[in-house]
């Protein structure tokens, strides 16, 4: 019904920059909180960065603050990190997060939660 589809990542040496892309599509009434994850290899999932449809903005990761930002637009429904000074340590599959609101079959609006395939991101030393 909705698919999240991520595109940007790959191969950057330490210090370099990506910008992660993230459009959502499908049966789609709204979008509310739109968020990335990573996880390292050996790792957890953790929570990268979040955005409200109104703009608020929520970093979980002290380390990345000052270096990540997220962003969205609303009339592409897509969601970007912007990466810089990239570090080893960020190596990751980066994965997008949506919680959606669709139109199902009943014709009631319901809230659900996507997930993207994952772009990874690979930081050499």
């Amino acid at each position: 019904q909705v698919q999240l589809v991520e595109s940007g990542g790959g191969l950057v040496p330490s210090g370099g920059s990506l910008r992660l892309s993230c459009a959502a599509s499908g049966n789609i009434f709204s979008i509310n909180t739109m968020g990335w994850f990573r996880q390292a290899p050996g790792k957890e999932r953790e929570m990268v960065a979040s955005i409200t449809r109104g703009g608020k903005t929520d970093y979980c990761v002290d380390s990345l603050k000052g270096r990540f930002t997220i962003s969205r637009d609303n009339t592409k429904n897509t969601v970007y990190l912007q990466m810089s000074s990239l570090k080893p340590e960020d190596t990751a599959v980066y994965y997008c997060n949506a919680d959606v609101d669709i139109i199902d079959s009943d014709g009631s609006v319901v809230g659900r939660d996507y997930w993207g395939k994952g772009t990874l991101v690979t930081v050499s030393p």
